[in-house]
Formats: C-alpha cells, sequence, structure tokens
C-alpha cells in the first residue's frame, strides 16, 4: 500500500488537504476557540511547534474568501472528515462566514530598522491586495479608497501603515457587514530580530502603535487570534489591552493543539508500517510538557519518519537544531558563571536545575540577570517543566530538565562548539610554552585553567578531550597538529610536527581515569601505550631525530600530566 506523503516542511492547509498529505487532525482547536470565546488570544510556543499550519487552518474555516470579482470561494470540502465536521452545527454556522485578515511577520529579519520596515509594509500590502475587491462599488468612501490604493500599492506613509490592520477591519466591515476575525502569526520575530541587530526600541515604538491601532477599542473586530516563541510583557508592545488572553506553555488551556501527542505519535508509526521505531523517536522527539499535555516535537517527528522510509536504518538526526534560532542558548554560554556552567553540566548529564519562572519579560530585559536568560530558553523549548510551585505569595519557580535527546544533543553539540571558538580566541601562549620546554607541571596548570572555562559532563568520551586539547594546540606557531593518525601499530591522539626537522615533534595521548584517584595511574598507562605502540616510528622515519612524549589523563575538569623519557 502506498503511503500518503508526509508534510515536510508544508504550512498551508489548503495545500496541505488537496494534495493529500498525512494529517494529525488539530480541528478541535477550532471548537475550543469558539467556546472559550476569547477577544484576543496570544498563543506562545517554541518554534516548529505548528503554529503556522493552525493559523492557516482558521483561515481556511473561518474566512467568507472571495475572488477578486468578488465572487465567493467554498471551502468547506478541506474539512471533510475532520473531527470538527462532528461539532455540531452551532459551530459549523461559522464556517466561511467572516472577513479574515492573516498576516506573518516571521519573515522581518533584516539588519535595520527601515529594511524591516519595509518588509512589514510589504505584507501589509499583500494582504490588502487580497481584499481589492472591497474598493469596487460604492461601499467605500472615495477617501478610504485612496488610503486603501496607497497601502495596496506600497506607498503609505509610516501613519498609513500604523492603523492600516484597524483600517483594513474597517473596511472589510462596511464590505461585509461583518467584523472581522485578524490572525497574526509570529508577532515578535521582528523583536527578536531588532534586539540582536540594535533597532529594539525602534520596533518596539512601531509595534505597539500597530498591535494597538488593530487591538484595543477595535469596533470592527470580531476576534484576534496571535502566535509566538515569547509572551512579551504588555508594558512592551500591548499597553492598555485589557481583553488579552495569553495562553503559554504553562497554561492548560488548548495544551494539546501545538505538538504531537503519545497517541498520535504512535498511529503514525503504525500508519507508516514501523512500531518498532516509536520508542526511539520517544527517546529522541518526546518530552515537552504544555500545560497537562505531554507532546513531541512535530516538526522533527516528521522529518525523522520520512527519512525512515527511504531507509529504515536511518539514524536519528537534530532537526530542530537546524532550524531554530540559537542566539538566546549562545547568549547563556557566553555570559555563563562557574554557577551556571556547573548548572549546564548538571542538565547535560540527566539532572534538574531550580529556576524562578516569570512571563512578563521584554528581549530588553534578557540580560538583566541570568534568570531572564534561563526563562527565554525555557519558554522557547529547550528545557521541560518537571514540577512548578509558587515560594511565597508572589514568586513562581519551576524545576526544569532537558526535554530529550534531540535538545541534549543542541546542548552537547552547539556548546561544545561555542566554547571551542572561545579557547581559539583566548591566548594559549603559556601553555604552548610550557609544552615545548618541557615543563609538564606548568602546562598541566595552563591546562586545568582552560578546562575550567569549558563544559564537561560525567559522562565525557576521550572525542570529548580529544578535540578540546585539538583546538587547544591547533594555533602553535611552527608546528601542524595532526589528530589520530595511523603510526606505529595503532593511531595516536595527537602529532605534533614542527614545520621544520630541526625541531622536536611530539606525541600526545590521552586518558580518562573513572576516579580522581587514577589519574597518576592513567598518565602512566598513556606512556605506555605510547612507547608499546612505538607511536613515534612515523616521526622518527620521516626525519624527525626528536620526538617528546606526553600522557595526558582527565577527570572532569582535573587533568594529570606527565613527559615521557627521551
Amino acid at each position: 500500500m502506498k503511503h500518503k506523503p508526509l508534510p515536510v516542511g508544508v504550512e498551508n492547509f489548503e495545500m496541505l488537504v488537496t494534495r493529500g498529505y498525512y494529517f494529525i487532525d488539530k480541528t478541535w482547536f477550532i471548537k475550543e476557540l469558539l467556546d472559550k470565546k476569547g477577544a484576543v488570544n496570544l498563543f506562545t510556543r517554541p518554534r516548529r511547534f505548528g503554529k503556522t499550519l493552525n493559523m492557516s487552518m482558521l483561515r481556511y474555516f473561518f474566512e467568507d474568501e472571495r475572488e477578486q470579482d468578488g465572487s465567493k470561494k467554498d471551502n468547506s470540502a478541506l474539512f471533510g472528515g475532520l473531527a470538527i465536521k462532528d461539532a455540531g452545527e452551532a459551530y459549523l454556522s461559522h464556517m466561511g462566514k467572516y472577513p479574515v485578515i492573516s498576516l506573518t511577520l516571521k519573515e522581518a529579519r533584516q539588519a535595520d530598522f527601515q529594511k524591516s520596515y519595509k518588509l512589514l509594509a510589504y505584507e501589509i500590502a499583500k494582504e490588502y491586495n487580497r481584499h481589492s475587491f472591497v474598493c469596487k462599488g460604492d461601499h467605500l468612501e472615495l477617501h478610504e479608497k485612496e488610503k486603501f490604493q496607497r497601502i495596496m500599492e506600497w506607498k503609505g506613509d509610516e501613519n498609513d501603515h500604523l492603523s492600516a490592520l484597524q483600517f483594513l477591519c474597517h473596511c472589510l466591515k462596511k464590505y461585509y457587514g461583518k467584523k472581522a476575525i485578524l490572525l497574526i502569526d509570529e508577532y515578535d520575530v521582528p523583536l527578536e530580530n531588532a534586539f540582536f541587530n540594535g533597532f529594539y526600541e525602534e520596533m518596539v515604538d512601531f509595534l505597539r502603535g500597530f498591535f494597538g491601532a488593530a487591538l484595543k477599542t477595535n469596533d470592527s473586530l470580531e476576534f484576534a487570534v496571535i502566535t509566538g516563541c515569547l509572551r512579551i510583557s504588555k508594558e512592551s508592545i500591548f499597553t492598555g489591552l485589557n481583553n488579552l488572553k495569553i495562553i503559554s506553555i504553562l497554561n492548560h488551556q488548548y495544551d494539546e493543539y501545538f505538538g504531537f501527542t503519545n497517541e498520535e505519535v504512535k498511529k503514525l508509526c503504525a500508519d507508516y508500517h514501523m512500531p518498532q521505531k516509536f520508542d526511539l523517536i520517544q527517546d529522541w522527539y518526546n518530552g515537552y510538557l504544555f500545560g497537562n499535555s505531554n507532546v513531541y516535537n512535530p516538526w522533527s517527528v516528521i522529518q525523522f519518519v520520512d527519512d525512515l522510509k527511504e531507509n529504515p536504518e536511518q539514524s536519528p538526526s537534530s532537526y530542530w537544531a537546524n532550524t531554530s534560532s540559537n542566539s538566546i542558548v549562545r547568549s547563556l554560554i557566553e555570559r555563563a558563571d562557574d554557577e551556571t556552567k556547573a548548572e549546564i553540566e548538571a542538565l547535560i548529564e540527566g539532572k534538574t536545575v531550580e529556576k524562578p519562572i516569570h512571563e512578563d519579560i521584554t528581549y530588553g530585559e534578557m540580560y538583566d540577570s541570568m534568570d531572564n536568560l534561563w526563562n527565554f530558553m525555557f519558554f522557547t523549548g529547550y528545557f521541560r517543566k518537571i514540577r512548578q510551585w509558587m515560594d511565597g505569595e508572589d514568586h513562581q519557580f519551576a524545576e526544569l530538565s532537558i526535554p530529550n535527546r534531540e535538545v541534549k544533543y543542541i546542548f552537547r553539540r552547539k556548546i561544545l562548539t561555542w566554547f571551542d571558538e572561545k579557547i581559539r580566541e583566548r591566548d594559549l601562549s603559556g601553555l604552548h610554552t610550557a609544552l615545548l620546554n618541557l615543563e609538564a607541571e606548568t602546562f598541566e596548570e595552563e591546562l586545568s585553567d582552560l578546562l575550567q572555562e569549558t563544559i564537561s559532563f560525567n559522562d565525557a568520551q576521550e572525542s570529548f578531550y580529544h578535540g578540546f586539547m585539538a583546538g587547544a594546540l591547533s594555533k602553535m606557531k611552527g608546528y601542524v597538529t595532526r589528530s589520530n593518525r595511523e603510526s606505529g601499530r595503532g593511531r595516536s591522539d595527537l602529532i605534533l610536527r614542527p614545520v621544520t626537522r630541526r625541531k622536536a615533534a611530539f606525541v600526545l595521548e590521552f586518558k580518562i581515569a573513572k576516579k580522581f584517584s587514577q589519574l597518576e595511574e592513567k598518565a602512566a598507562e598513556a606512556l605506555r601505550q605510547i612507547e608499546e605502540k612505538q607511536y613515534e616510528q612515523e616521526l622518527n622515519n620521516d626525519g624527525y631525530a626528536v620526538v617528546h612524549k606526553y600522557g595526558i589523563a582527565f577527570f572532569g575538569k582535573d587533568c594529570l600530566v606527565r613527559l615521557g623519557e627521551k
């Protein structure tokens, strides 16, 4: 039996249905939205957790969509056989009955405010163009048609754009005789981009007016749904908006509609005849807790199952790491003190940390404290909440862990890469000089200081220390570093080969001790291995008369260096 194609990267609901993609039904979200009757609903979830697809689904359900000549399109067939069709007439009576404004801000990533503003204006113009039929006939006054035309043709000024959503609601109400539904996807992308590019206050000022005009005292608005990654303080851009309902990952409402549930992933595996892969998928991509629902990362699950279709032996990968912005994680690492480094190490080892949780923060406050950075990481999908409690009357705390192997991979690989970059930027001349001068004790001290600055793990393999040492010694002036080269009867960990044969070459071998007390024994074992397997033979054969040998043992952030006999 031929399987349906999996919707890798498909975020348009109509395309997903009409092209026959596999679909995990989240249409009950529509019923709950109608039941709750929220005026302005802000849903915050991590990137790639189905926000855009859900917004597209809402648009196709609610919109009284028109062609450019004003004729009505019927989208009801898109929902045939889906859960919402069983909700009853009280809900189906809303299908195709409203003018809908659908705007995405996810592409507003530009280097300065003017470029970002122009891109936002372009997105607004596209939505005006989609509704250009309202200008036909006598529904609008002449001055309204002129303003509509300016914005649609990308000729409006900032005042036009500040009121653009409110004005479009007004025009649509006059045409349809019904209030409009407003959908804004990824509302906080312009803020994140502006923060990291140095024009945050300018963007805040613009969005405060832009959102305020559309969402506050807008008599032409039926209701609004907004999505983003972070809950931004009302004082930042939602000033005075008393009808805003924020649904974050801490809320129990709507908890199963973003991400895949356990049963949904089991069914997916069964539908593609790979039930034996469920445990592996669970280990790698499960572990998020939204409200009371345990959910999987949908982006990564779909990608992995799609890969497994082609190759049943495909290994899991960190798909999310390649799509989600890791700027905040990098910020945490770059600012980490000894306590924070210890906490990161504990998390990678499977332990937990306890942190104060506060949602109402701004990008501008991100670097005010390490707690703010931990919060940003929590709400953007890097941690799972184990439990939550109040300390006193107004201080909320949560116990956090890394949710799954995919995120653990991000921590281990990305963080180690960034620390390697920091090591390469540091002045390592003291370390290099000690090694060249055969000052084993000084070399050990320099190496120990360097280890204190990085992240280590109790389960660290020799490959970690190998990479660490290769990075630390790679820029030794006059030497070429080669790792794991065939030499003698095996492979040495590192060979330092001088560009001139008049100088001494070096062979380094590493061992990991399971206890601190074993460091001496392991360093001696490393030196014995160099001798027994004749690692210096390649260098001797290549004309290097003098070869020095170092045996180095590691235990966590401790090391012991021993120099071999000449």
